[in-house]
C-alpha cells in the first residue's frame, strides 16, 4: 500500500478541501461539513481550514430543500486541494454519470485522501476508489450498497477512517467527523469550542447511525425499535421481544400505548411501511422485492397494508416519481 499524508494529524498549515457537491444533496450535510471548519477558524483568530465547492458541470447545485448552492468549478479545478469530500443524497445515482465517473477515477491520484458523505461513499465506490477500504453510507442506503460493492466493507458506523479514505453516514455523522478533524489537527479544546458554538455533542466513530433514545424514551422502548429496525426483513413476534426485553407482553404494550399512543405491533408496522415508502420513492427494486425486505409475505399482502395507511398503492406513488 503507497503511503499518504492524513490529513487527521496535527499539523500548522492549514488544509484545502474539495468539496463535491451532487444535484439533491442536503444543505444541511454541506452546513455540517462546511461549518465546523469555519467555526474553527473563528475561535482560532487564522485560518486553518480553505475549502471550495465543485458541482458536477461547474454550476449551481440545486439541493433537497430548494436553493442552488453556488459552485466554483468542476472536479478539474480541484488542484492544490488536499482531499477531495464527495457529497450526494436522493438520486445519486442520476448524478453520478459516467463523465463524471471517470472524472473521479482521474482525479483521485491528485489527493492525499478522498471522503464521502451520505451517499457520497456508494459514488466512490461506483468509482472504484473504495475497493478494499472499510466505509459507511447512510443506513437506508447500506443494504443496497453492500450487495452492489462487495469489495467493500461496510460498517453501521457514523464515519469510518481508513488509510486514505474517510466516510461519513449523513448529516450529524459529517458534523463528529469534522470535528474529529478538528481534534486531531488543532487538539481536543478547539474541538470542544467549535461543538459548543453549535451546542452538540460529538458522538464517537463506532456509534450507530439510528440511535433510537433520547431524554425523553424509554430506553427499553428504544431497544424494542432497535431490533425490530434491525428485523425489517424478518419481523419478530411481540412474545419474543418482550422476552428479550426482559418484559412480559402486557408490559410492553402499557409501555407503547403510554409512550407513544400506539400498541408495540401497530409501531413495527408503522416501520416496515416506512421503510417501504422509501424503496419505493427512491429505488428501483421491483414491488414484489421491496415487499420482502420491508417483511411482507408478498407484493399484495404489502399494497393491502400501504393502501390502509397512505391511502394509494405502493404503485401509484412510483408512478408519480
Amino acid at each position: 500500500m503507497a503511503q499518504y499524508a492524513s490529513i487527521f494529524t496535527p499539523a500548522t498549515a492549514p488544509l484545502t478541501l474539495a468539496v463535491l457537491v451532487l444535484p439533491q444533496a442536503s444543505i444541511l450535510e454541506v452546513a455540517s461539513t462546511l461549518d465546523p471548519m469555519r467555526s474553527a477558524n473563528r475561535h482560532l483568530g487564522s485560518t486553518a481550514y480553505n475549502w471550495r465547492i465543485l458541482s458536477p458541470d461547474g454550476g449551481p447545485v440545486p439541493l433537497t430543500c430548494g436553493i442552488e448552492l453556488p459552485a466554483s468549478g468542476t472536479i478539474e479545478q480541484a488542484t492544490g486541494a488536499d482531499a477531495l469530500v464527495v457529497i450526494a443524497g436522493f438520486k445519486q445515482t442520476q448524478g453520478a454519470t459516467r463523465p463524471l465517473i471517470a472524472a473521479l477515477r482521474r482525479a483521485a491520484p491528485r489527493f492525499a485522501m478522498i471522503g464521502g458523505i451520505d451517499a457520497g461513499p456508494w459514488v466512490l465506490a461506483r468509482a472504484g476508489l473504495l475497493d478494499g477500504y472499510k466505509a459507511t453510507v447512510h443506513w437506508e442506503d447500506f443494504e443496497d450498497m453492500a450487495a452492489a460493492h462487495p469489495n467493500t466493507t461496510l460498517l453501521p458506523d457514523r464515519y469510518v477512517i481508513d488509510r486514505n479514505r474517510f466516510t461519513a453516514g449523513g448529516a450529524a455523522p459529517a458534523h463528529d467527523l469534522m470535528l474529529h478533524l478538528i481534534a486531531q489537527r488543532q487538539g481536543a479544546a478547539l474541538a470542544r469550542q467549535v461543538a459548543a458554538s453549535f451546542l452538540t455533542t460529538p458522538q464517537p466513530a463506532s456509534n450507530p447511525q439510528q440511535v433510537a433514545s433520547g431524554p425523553h424514551i424509554d430506553p427499553r422502548i428504544a431497544n424494542a425499535l432497535t431490533r425490530w429496525e434491525a428485523r425489517l426483513d424478518s419481523p419478530e413476534p411481540m412474545a419474543a421481544t418482550a422476552r428479550a426485553l426482559g418484559l412480559s407482553p402486557r408490559r410492553l404494550e402499557t409501555l407503547f400505548q403510554s409512550a407513544l399512543g400506539q400498541s408495540p405491533a401497530a409501531y413495527a408496522l408503522t416501520l416496515r411501511l416506512a421503510a417501504a415508502r422509501r424503496l419505493v420513492t427512491d429505488t428501483h427494486h421491483p414491488l414484489a422485492e421491496i415487499a420482502l425486505r420491508c417483511g411482507f409475505s408478498s407484493q399484495s399482502t404489502l399494497t393491502r397494508a400501504f393502501t390502509r395507511a397512505f391511502g394509494h398503492p405502493p404503485s401509484t406513488l412510483r408512478k408519480s416519481r
